[in-house]
């Protein structure tokens, strides 16, 4: 029909425009976030771009969903304003009319959110946590950004370099402070190179520099100069991805039904069934009376976008710590949210009416 297809192109279209303005949106924050562990040493930049690709792919399933109820609310309640709705209800169209359109634009992206949740979210986390191990176990070499001071792995030395020297690894300026022994050392050299022992063992060589030791607040110092000195670098030590639910496959999941699991399978059954809910709740919540403001609607879907998904978060919270069952953690809060879009049907279509109800 003429209208599906309109529906149709009008849901497309406004989805897109959605999902580009809050994927910015989540992009900035989790940039500013990275950014900020950057700069204090937490995290290395270079590691910044993948992380940000991993965070964004572990949120977009909410951004999908979202997407999906804003998009889906403000174009009937554009109808409304616009009086189109008044002419579909004058041409013989009842408002579940409305659900086949909103069904075969929600399938699709309920199909993407569900392999989101499952599936890619899981993995991007599990990845991310794997390539943040992988830039903790680089040795102090690595860590070294020239023109800026650097902490070793072991939190016991500050490197500083200022630049490289031709393409054979050289730098020149090196600056290291250490503490051995409760005696502060101080370091520096024109310049230097790494070294690899026959052993696996690496150093690093300074040349025509001084070695400055003492005791802090001591004015007993010393002073060596030397043409050659070795510091051996340090290598992280290789430790083992700490597994949590979140980042652990459905399969592993489902094998192990442990509290904390299952409580992770009610959050990511969750998401898409929460997704259909709420296209289907869009509908009859669109209803806005022309004279109202455009923003009123609006404020209502994220406030009923961000309840819903806190009393799944709640399920969830209340599955792992065994205060209901699992079996009803997984259902109570979505049958509640249909019951209730059932009452809101009913109300449009004119079937149920409050003021009937309280006499």
């Amino acid at each position: 029909m003429i209208f599906q297809r309109a529906l149709l192109r009008e849901f497309s279209q406004l989805a897109m425009a959605l999902f580009v303005a809050l994927f910015a949106i989540l992009l900035t924050t989790q940039l500013i976030r990275l950014l900020g562990e950057a700069a204090g040493g937490k995290l290395a930049s270079e590691a910044v771009v993948a992380l940000l690709g991993f965070s964004a792919l572990n949120y977009l399933p909410i951004i999908l969903s979202l997407t999906l109820f804003v998009s889906i609310l403000m174009t009937l309640s554009r109808s409304y304003r616009d009086s189109e709705m008044v002419v579909w209800f004058a041409a013989g169209l009842p408002l579940t009319a409305w659900v086949k359109p909103v069904m075969k634009f929600a399938l699709p992206l309920v199909i993407a959110i569900t392999v989101l949740s499952l599936f890619l979210s899981p993995w991007a986390l599990m990845k991310s946590a794997e390539f943040r191990q992988h830039m903790d176990k680089r040795d102090d070499v690595s860590r070294v950004t020239p023109g800026a001071f650097n902490e070793s792995a072991g939190s016991d030395r500050v490197f500083f370099v200022e630049g490289a020297v031709g393409d054979e690894g050289r730098v020149r300026n090196i600056f290291i402070s250490s503490m051995q022994n409760g005696r502060l050392g101080v370091m520096a050299a024109a310049q230097g190179h790494t070294e690899s022992m026959p052993n696996g063992d690496r150093f690093l060589v300074m040349e025509n520099g001084r070695r400055y030791e003492g005791i802090p607040g001591s004015a007993e110092y010393r002073v060596m100069e030397f043409q050659r000195y070795a510091v051996r670098i340090e290598v992280a030590e290789l430790r083992g991805i700490s597994e949590s639910p979140n980042n652990m496959p459905l399969w592993e999941l489902v094998r192990d039904p442990k509290p904390e699991n299952l409580g992770e399978i009610v959050w990511r059954l969750g998401i898409p069934i929460a997704a259909i809910n709420l296209a289907l709740l869009a509908i009859p919540l669109s209803f806005v009376n022309p004279r109202a403001g455009r923003a009123n609607n609006l404020i209502f879907a994220i406030l009923t976008f961000m309840i819903y998904s806190n009393m799944i978060s709640v399920s969830q919270a209340w599955v792992r710590q065994q205060r209901i069952p699992f079996e009803v953690g997984i259902w109570a809060v979505h049958v509640l949210m249909f019951v209730i879009l059932l009452l809101l049907f009913w109300r449009r279509l004119g079937v149920f009416s409050w003021s009937r109800l309280w006499r």
